[in-house]
C-alpha cells in the first residue's frame, strides 16, 4: 500500500477530512510544513499512520494544530518506528503537562531527532522536571526551543540540573518564561559547567540583578558559549556591572544582547570598558539598542574599535550628556566615489576582491574589515553609516548591485 493510500485510509478510519498539502507534497520533499492546518488529535492520529513508514520527511512542522496531548500521543508512537524525522515543530499546541509526558518518555530511547521546538504549549514546573530528566540522558537533540511555557523558581532548578548534566544541546530557547530570583540562580549553575551549550535565549524572563550577577559567575567559567540574549530581564547598571566580572574571565562569547533592559549610558561605558580592557574578548556584538549614548561613549568606542575591530555595537542614538556638537563628517559614499575617481577604479573592482561567490552580495563582517584594512579615509562612525545605508533591512549582507 503506498503512503498516499494509506494516509486516505487512515483518514477514512478516524473520521477527517484528508490534507490536500500533504497528499500534493508527498514523497516530493524533505520538509513537510503543516503549521497551522487545524489537524487535531484525529488528523494527528491519521498522520502518524502514514508517517509510520516514511523515510523521505525529515522536518515536520505541526505547529498551532490543537493537537493536545492525544495528538502527540499518536504522533510519539510514530516515532519508535521512524527513525527519519530529525527535526520536529510542535510549538503553540496546548500539549499541557500530559503532553510535555509523552514527549519526556519518548526522548528516552529516539535517537533520530536533531531538533524539537515546543514553545506555548502551557507547561509548568513539574513538566521541566520530567523534559529536564529525560534531557539529562539524551544527548542527541541538538536544537530545544521552550519559550513562551510557565517555567518559574522549580522549573529554573530542572533546566539547570538539564544543563549540568546534558552534553549535546547546543541551542536552547528560555525566552518568555518567568525564569528569576532561585530559579534564574539554578539555570546559571548548570550553565557554569555546560560543556556543549552555544546559543541561549533568555530574554523576557525578568532575570533582574540577581540574575546577572549569576550569570557573570557563570561566564567566568563556560568556555563555549557564543551567543547569549538578555533582552528585557530588567537588568541595570549594576547588573551590567556585574555581567562585566563574568565578560572579563570570558574568551569564547561572541554576541551579547542586552536591549530594553533598565540600561544608561553608565552601562554602556561599563561593557565596551571591559572590552577594551580584556585584550582576549571574543565579543563581536553588543546589543543595547535602546540605550542613548553620549560623546564620552562614542570617543571610547572608537578606541575599543581600533583594538577589536570585528566588534559591532547597536545603540540607540547620541543624545543628553553632550558638551559640544558631533563633528560634521563627509558623506561615507562619497568619499568611497572619490577614492575610486581617483584611482581610475570602478565600485565592482572594490567589491570584486571581497565577493567569493560572485554573487553581489557580501556580508556586513567582511565588508567592514575590507574597508578598514583599505587607505580609503573613511572614521568608524563613517563605515557603520555606510553599512546602514547599504543594508537597511539588517539582512547581515552588502548588496551593492
Amino acid at each position: 500500500v503506498s503512503a498516499r493510500d494509506l494516509y486516505l485510509q487512515a483518514c477514512q478510519l478516524v473520521g477527517v477530512v484528508p490534507v490536500s498539502y500533504f497528499l500534493r507534497n508527498l514523497g516530493c520533499n524533505s520538509n513537510l510544513n503543516l503549521n497551522h492546518h487545524g489537524l487535531g488529535p484525529r488528523g494527528a492520529k491519521a498522520l502518524a499512520i502514514a508517517l509510520v513508514s516514511d523515510v523521505t520527511i525529515t522536518t515536520l512542522e505541526l505547529e498551532d494544530n490543537g493537537l493536545q496531548a492525544e495528538g502527540v500521543k499518536y504522533l510519539v508512537e510514530m516515532l519508535k518506528a521512524n527513525c527519519t524525522i530529525q527535526n520536529l515543530n510542535l510549538s503553540n499546541n496546548h500539549l499541557q503537562s500530559a503532553g510535555a509526558d509523552y514527549i519526556s518518555r519518548m526522548l528516552l530511547d529516539n535517537i533520530s531527532l536533531r531538533s524539537l521546538k515546543l514553545s506555548g504549549n502551557e507547561f509548568r514546573e513539574e513538566d521541566a522536571k520530567s523534559l529536564s530528566d529525560a534531557f539529562s540522558s539524551n544527548y542527541r537533540v541538538r536544537e530545544l526551543d521552550l519559550s513562551h511555557n510557565e517555567f518559574m523558581e522549580k522549573g529554573g532548578e530542572h533546566l539547570g540540573q538539564m544543563l549540568a548534566n546534558n552534553e549535546g544541546l547546543e541551542a536552547l530557547n528560555l525566552s518568555w518564561n518567568r525564569l528569576r530570583m532561585k530559579g534564574a540562580v539554578a539555570l546559571c549553575a548548570g550553565l557554569k559547567v555546560n560543556i556543549t551549550l552555544k546559543v541561549l535565549d533568555l530574554s523576557w524572563n525578568g532575570f533582574g540583578n540577581e540574575g546577572a550577577l549569576a550569570l557573570g559567575e557563570a561566564l567566568k567559567f563556560n568556555n563555549t558559549l557564543l551567543h547569549l540574549d538578555l533582552s528585557s530581564n530588567r537588568i541595570t547598571n549594576e547588573g551590567a556591572g556585574m555581567l562585566c566580572k563574568g565578560l572579563e574571565a570570558n574568551d569564547t562569547l561572541k554576541v551579547l544582547r542586552l536591549a530594553y533592559n533598565s540600561l544608561t549610558v553608565e552601562g554602556a561605558l561599563a561593557l565596551l570598558t571591559v572590552v577594551k580592557n580584556t585584550a582576549r574578548s571574543a565579543l563581536e556584538e553588543i546589543n543595547i539598542s535602546n540605550v542613548l549614548v553620549n560623546e564620552t561613549f562614542l570617543q571610547l568606542l572608537e578606541v575599543t574599535c581600533q583594538q577589536h575591530q570585528g566588534l559591532e555595537v547597536l545603540y540607540g542614538g547620541v543624545g543628553g550628556f553632550i558638551a559640544k556638537k558631533p563633528p560634521q563628517r563627509p558623506d561615507p559614499m562619497k568619499v568611497i566615489q572619490d577614492y575610486l575617481d581617483e584611482r581610475k577604479l570602478r565600485l565592482w573592482d572594490f567589491f570584486r576582491k571581497i565577493d567569493k561567490d560572485g554573487s553581489m552580495r557580501v556580508p556586513v563582517s567582511e565588508f567592514r574589515k575590507a574597508v578598514q584594512q583599505s587607505s580609503i579615509p573613511l572614521d568608524r562612525f563613517q563605515i557603520e553609516e555606510l553599512v546602514q545605508r547599504l543594508d537597511k533591512d539588517r539582512t547581515g549582507k552588502v548588496d551593492y548591485r
